[in-house]
């Protein structure tokens, strides 16, 4: 980014964390991100990324969250910082609902790997960031329920997703692997 042209003050470039909602949202704060993370809290459980295509090319590495492995995924960006040599500028977008509307579950996922990466020391974050971490941080007992409670969670359940399998997912912390994908 050149002194002259200043990137716009909604791709939080200036930060190392970042934080946006949907598609638009990934497109606004993914340019010279190293890591872009999919939160879809919804789609934790389900086989098969559902990133949209557009999004997997903005990053040069996309990882998908849930709450479930917001620690792993934290983990795995540490780990890609140290093999970087250098700071990993991150941008995290929940994924929002299919009709561009807020998703609660969604938030509190991003929110959960916001709280992950300030917990091992990757706290340069964007006040958006902030709040997302804010949100999760002060709802931490409450996210499962929550998650499964929420307009998106009723919604998966109402269309065949088994709730035990949604409860599962948003199970904080209760997986140790970060769901890698590489831009195709």
């Amino acid at each position: 980014m050149s002194e002259q042209s200043p990137a716009a003050p909604a791709a939080q470039q200036r930060y190392q964390v970042r934080f946006d909602v949907g598609v638009d949202g990934a497109r606004r704060v993914a340019e010279g991100a190293d890591v872009l993370v999919w939160a879809d809290q919804t789609r934790a459980d389900a086989s098969g990324p559902a990133i949209p295509a557009d999004v997997l090319v903005l990053a040069p590495r996309v990882v998908e969250a849930g709450l479930a492995d917001a620690a792993a995924v934290a983990a795995w960006i540490l780990d890609e910082q140290e093999r970087l040599g250098r700071r990993a500028y991150v941008a995290i977008v929940a994924a929002g609902r299919a009709d561009a509307g807020f998703a609660a579950d969604d938030v509190l996922a991003a929110g959960a790997v916001v709280d992950a990466l300030t917990g091992l020391g990757i706290d340069d974050t964007s006040p958006e960031a902030a709040v997302a971490c804010a949100a999760f941080a002060g709802l931490r007992r409450a996210v499962a329920h929550l998650a499964t409670a929420s307009v998106e969670g009723r919604e998966a359940a109402s269309a065949g997703v088994d709730p035990a399998a949604l409860r599962r997912a948003a199970q904080h912390d209760a997986t140790a692997t970060a769901r890698v994908l590489t831009p195709r």
